[in-house]
């Protein structure tokens, strides 16, 4: 897994592009989301449209990334899932926990501004 880091305002769009399957990628991008929080970030959309296969520990990442940026009094917002993505979000009912948008756009307008 391979990731880029964008600003849309406000917003850090992080478009990942692979297999979100957990290990050194995950550690990594784990560590972007807390130097995010750390230099003031709270709104992130993470844009899964160039992803093929996630497992639970990708979907844990997600998990968590959504709690970091909670407790720091913001928010994740999914982009881009394929159908298998977000049917292993639905399947697992962590719908409320990780909204899920069908564009990065879409995402984006979703935070309040």
């Amino acid at each position: 897994m391979n990731f880029t880091t964008t600003q849309r305002g406000a917003i850090t769009v992080i478009s990942l592009q692979g297999n979100l399957m957990g290990g050194p990628d995950a550690s990594a991008l784990n560590s972007t989301l807390h130097d995010l929080v750390t230099k003031g970030t709270r709104r992130v959309v993470v844009d899964l449209h160039e992803v093929q296969f996630m497992n639970s520990s990708g979907l844990g990442i997600l998990i968590g990334g959504a709690s970091t940026m909670k407790n720091a009094g913001g928010g994740l917002a999914i982009a881009g899932a394929s159908e298998k993505i977000l049917a292993l979000i639905t399947i697992t009912r962590l719908g409320k926990v990780l909204a899920t948008y069908p564009t990065v756009d879409a995402a984006v307008a979703s935070f309040p501004q």
